[in-house]
């Protein structure tokens, strides 16, 4: 997996009566495919707190099937410990390339809970893990320590996909760990990030921009970002004008990539403008046009 700088948080496409849409997912995963992107299904991005336990399992399996020829990783989060232990005994009968091990939501867990947390769950598993630290979801910030620590006790530690939307926390983190790999969780953040020594980017725009933002990762690594703005700060903040994943289906679904774009409650339609719509259509054509220029 060291080739797979970039990593899709996949949508979960559904049909108009809330069922997961298993034609228009595949059509997204082989997309990837073509693209040379990781898959992450399950994260936050493909509503994996929205599924329950039955559709998770036939999420993975579905995907497990296709025998993709990139790697995929699996979206573990919530906050009750044997569930998440179940789910991981599960993970490991499939045997995915990696596994996302989420900071435990709303409980706000300080550095010793959040080291056991994280230390019972990779006990239970020998796939390659990496931590998440996404303070705006859970309501808490991963301590620095936490993965230095993790990764004196665990070979399996691969990375952390750190979503603070802080450089100088990505730097604390560095500091305290340079030998983990950092991902970047925020695409906007990638140049800033990949300048600190980031490994690569988890990504919500290569749903929409599979081989667009696997070029924009290799030239952020590469340090060639002075052609990237205000190009892809504008498209990537155009992603993010409603909660996330409301503006990537929306769109997917103006590209004819998913059937249809709907999403499960909490998350709402109503909460796209037109004003909205018309940034997302514009972020489309200039990033299609961007990357026909390279």
């Amino acid at each position: 997996m060291e080739n797979f700088p970039l990593w899709t948080a996949i949508v979960t496409p559904m049909n108009t009566d809330g069922s997961v849409d298993y034609d228009s997912f595949e059509q997204l995963l082989r997309k990837q495919e073509e693209a040379g992107n990781g898959v992450l299904v399950l994260g936050s991005t493909g509503e994996g707190l929205n599924l329950n336990e039955e559709e998770k399992r036939e999420v993975v399996e579905f995907t497990k099937d296709l025998n993709l020829d990139v790697p995929f990783m699996i979206g573990v989060g919530g906050f009750n410990l044997p569930a998440q232990v179940d789910f991981i005994h599960f993970c490991n009968e499939i045997k995915p390339d990696a596994l996302l091990l989420v900071t435990p939501l709303y409980a706000k867990p300080g550095a010793e809970g959040q080291f056991e947390w994280f230390s019972e769950l990779m006990a239970e598993t020998d796939v390659p893990c990496m931590l998440y630290n996404v303070p705006s979801r859970t309501g808490v910030k991963m301590h620095p320590s936490v993965p230095a620590r993790l990764s004196k006790e665990f070979d399996h530690l691969m990375g952390v996909k750190e979503a603070s939307g802080s450089v100088e926390e990505f730097k604390a983190f560095r500091r305290e760990a340079p030998d983990v790999k950092f991902y970047s969780g925020d695409d906007g953040m990638t140049p800033a990030f990949s300048k600190e020594g980031g490994a690569g980017l988890v990504s919500v725009a290569s749903n929409v921009w599979p081989k667009a933002t696997h070029k924009y990762v290799e030239l952020c690594l590469k340090g060639e970002t002075e052609g990237l703005f205000p190009l892809w700060k504008n498209a990537t903040d155009a992603l993010f004008k409603a909660p996330n994943p409301v503006p990537v289906k929306v769109l997917l679904g103006k590209k004819n990539w998913i059937a249809t774009d709907t999403v499960r409650l909490p998350l709402s339609l109503g909460d796209i403008s037109e004003d909205v719509e018309a940034k997302l259509s514009q972020a489309d054509e200039d990033i299609a046009a961007w990357l026909a220029e390279e």
